[in-house]
């Protein structure tokens, strides 16, 4: 068992005959009486996000899970195919569930969370380096403020980036947020 106060992001638990992924942890003591704790977490197997509310001091069942390396290989419409580097064995694992999957490269190695045969989660890293493919031209001045404009990335996806990030550029993106964070 595992109490709810120690629940961090990342941590993965079994409550309501679900695996759940927190995503984020807030403890919030108003005044008098207990304080609660509110997560919010992604169910493993659908992929949906919710938030859960629990009593100080309430518990969840601990689940233990294993980490393997796998390679990304490709996707289609709704499943990503990884392998085994060692055994060259392959794996399907269902895009619903993998967070971010925009940001999978072909050929790169990620971490998977195991629970027995069941693939529950690609980690991908806090940060990744695109290449921009597709922004307006630089323009000079206009530098005395936060001014942004749109990039298309070479994943497909459009973040917000400053007026001197020009095509070919490689920025650095948060895999979280989706959200430029700086030139690479």
């Amino acid at each position: 068992m595992l109490v709810v106060s120690e629940l961090r992001a990342g941590t993965i638990f079994e409550a309501d005959g679900q695996l759940w992924q927190v995503l984020s942890y807030e403890h919030i003591k108003l005044g008098r009486g207990s304080a609660t704790i509110k997560v919010k977490v992604k169910n493993l197997r659908t992929g949906s996000t919710t938030e859960k509310g629990f009593i100080n001091g309430a518990k969840v069942n601990d689940v233990q899970v294993f980490k393997k390396e796998v390679q990304y290989l490709y996707k289609d419409e709704s499943v990503a195919y990884f392998m085994y580097p060692d055994t060259y064995e392959q794996i399907t694992i269902p895009l619903k569930i993998i967070l971010g999957e925009a940001f999978l490269k072909e050929g790169e190695t990620y971490m998977v969370a195991f629970l027995g045969d069941e693939a529950l989660d690609v980690i991908l890293p806090p940060k990744v380096d695109l290449t921009v493919t597709d922004t307006a031209p630089g323009v000079k001045g206009n530098s005395a403020s936060n001014v942004f404009k749109e990039a298309v990335l070479e994943n497909g996806i459009t973040v917000k980036v400053p007026l001197f990030i020009n095509i070919g550029d490689k920025v650095r993106v948060d895999t979280r947020t989706g959200a430029y964070t700086e030139r690479a």
